[in-house]
């Protein structure tokens, strides 16, 4: 019989874990805002509510929702002009930075992955971040987990040489982690909450313990560039929804459980270590996302250095 962890792999899986063929898989339409989106976070509760939809029908648009596995597909789908807006931790927009991909920051979710962290199987030796020397950590490439990853070794004296990675999409990861076929896996809400109630798991280290994790909200360049005002109004909706996240625990959790299908109780678990606040790309973010740019091309991880600033966005004056 498959236990939890074994069942996070259909529990968990997003429709576009793989995108095969991004370019026209959603073809652009005039006034439409196509939005990016993962099983977890103030997005899911905006599609919930509609306020998007509500605010952007002031301006003659209406909105698709598409929903992805985690950062680097969705990223992959903005680069290719599949989708126009999304969210995503903090290293996906650095490797398609690097890429060369035609994206903006248009605001940030500053600590916005602090329920993440590394996890450990039933009977694990390992008992701090040092011990991790020799050992399959698993977690997604190019995701907020590699970066976490990464700084987690730093942190425990170690370089990245000292592991074994696994790179593995988050429903591959997790019947690997299921099957003990790694000894610990980097990974973020939902799939740390699902994951914590599985018989004997544990936390080696949740993010916030690491280093600071922000999420972005991140748009297509010429998006944002044509169509400044649609893109502010959503960013707004957001700043709405954001508010009443904080305010509204309880009813943020039964959201999400019913927007995702993750059970009740996890769900709870992710929203009260959750941040719920949208701002600006302020220096101080701006100062540590390059960081996490650094580190990677340090790492010769990414080809070539990457100057976050260049791709902040400058938004338009809020009509009013």
């Amino acid at each position: 019989m498959l236990d939890r962890r074994t069942l996070l792999a259909a529990t968990l899986a997003a429709p576009l874990a793989a995108v095969p063929a991004l370019r026209g898989a959603w073809a652009a339409e005039a006034g439409v805002l196509r939005i990016g989106y993962q099983k977890n976070g103030i997005l899911v509760v905006a599609k919930q509510q509609g306020i998007i939809e509500r605010r952007l029908e002031r301006l003659g648009h209406t909105v698709r929702w598409v929903e992805f596995s985690f950062g680097p597909p969705l990223l992959e789908a903005l680069s290719l002009d599949g989708i126009d807006f999304g969210q995503t931790g903090d290293s996906p927009p650095i490797f398609a930075q690097a890429a060369r991909s035609s994206l903006v920051y248009a605001a940030a979710q500053e600590a916005g992955g602090s329920g993440a962290g590394i996890l450990l199987p039933k009977g694990s030796p390992v008992r701090s971040l040092a011990d991790l020397k020799g050992k399959r950590v698993a977690f997604a490439k190019a995701s907020s987990a590699h970066n976490l990853t990464v700084a987690a070794l730093e942190k425990g004296g170690l370089s990245y040489a000292d592991i074994e990675p696994v790179t593995l999409a988050p429903a591959d990861a997790a019947a690997a982690f299921a099957r003990g076929s790694v000894d610990a896996w980097t990974i973020w809400d939902p799939y740390l909450a699902v994951a914590e109630e599985g018989d004997g798991v544990r936390v080696l280290a949740f993010a916030a313990k690491i280093t600071p994790q922000n999420d972005f909200f991140l748009a297509n360049r010429t998006y944002a560039e044509s169509r400044g005002p649609v893109l502010v109004a959503a960013i707004d909706a957001l700043g709405e929804v954001a508010a009443w996240c904080r305010q509204n625990r309880g009813d943020v959790a039964a959201l999400l459980a019913q927007g995702t299908g993750v059970p009740l109780p996890a769900t709870r678990r992710a929203v009260d270590r959750a941040d719920f606040v949208i701002g600006p790309m302020t220096a101080r973010v701006t100062a540590e996302q390059q960081a996490v740019a650094d580190r990677f091309y340090a790492l010769k991880l990414i080809p070539k250095p990457v100057r976050v600033a260049d791709a902040v966005w400058t938004a338009p004056a809020r009509n009013g």
